[in-house]
């Protein structure tokens, strides 16, 4: 669903040039959930930008559900992440003058979806979530976990296939934490494909696969230890 070949990201130029990544190599397939780690600074943020087609790479190429990406129109990649790629933020992104099921609407009525059929739609994907009694209170009057339930859900309506999450539990306790991995664990056993960047060792044991990133680059791809502890001295 997902491949980076060879992908690279440097800003400035000269003196001033700044790697983020370099000769990156990375594949998801459908129904696979991968975990993204790294200390601060290591590129993590941007290989997700880049694969969400938010950000195009210095050097190599973007596939997404077997279509290259690379280098296609705005209005392209636009209409790309409409369709096929949710993104979930770590500040929830939530439009504050939308009710929750307006904010989760919103993406199918851009892509021209008419508006009561998305907010059905929407009603749907929030009560999934276990917020069919909110979902007409506005994102101040939701707690932080439910707002990045409606975010999940916002990145989950329509046909997308393919989730990116960063820091999805950044701003959660950990019980909330846990239940947004259990969310996406979900969306990735119906078939979708999840990137997920996280600092916490605990979360990315859920992962079929840990990516550690140091530097902009890939230095380890593989199972998640038993132990997730292990992760943490690992990316350290």
């Amino acid at each position: 669903m997902l491949e980076l070949r060879h992908v690279s990201r440097v800003y400035g130029n000269g003196a001033a040039e700044v790697a983020a990544l370099l000769d990156v190599n990375l594949s998801v397939e459908p129904g696979q959930l991968v975990a993204v780690m790294g200390p601060s600074g290591s590129g993590k943020s941007t290989l997700l930008a880049i694969a969400g087609t938010l950000e195009e790479p210095s050097s190599g190429e973007v596939i997404v559900g077997g279509r290259l990406v690379t280098g296609a129109s705005a209005a392209e990649r636009a209409r790309l992440r409409r369709r096929a790629i949710g993104y979930v933020f770590q500040e929830f992104n939530l439009l504050p003058g939308l009710t929750a099921t307006e904010n989760v609407a919103l993406p199918l009525q851009l892509d021209g979806v008419l508006a009561g059929r998305a907010r059905a739609v929407a009603g749907r994907a929030l009560a999934g979530l276990g917020l069919a009694e909110r979902a007409g209170h506005f994102p101040e009057q939701l707690s932080g976990g439910e707002r990045q339930r409606v975010a999940i859900a916002r990145a989950l309506v329509g046909r997308r296939r393919l989730l990116l999450a960063d820091e999805p539990s950044g701003a959660l306790d950990s019980a909330n934490g846990e239940m947004v991995m259990h969310m996406i664990r979900a969306a990735c056993r119906q078939g979708v494909a999840a990137v997920v960047v996280t600092h916490d060792a605990r979360l990315a044991s859920w992962a079929d696969r840990v990516v550690l990133v140091r530097d902009g680059r890939v230095v380890g791809d593989a199972e998640p230890s038993a132990d997730p502890r292990s992760l943490i001295d690992d990316v350290q």
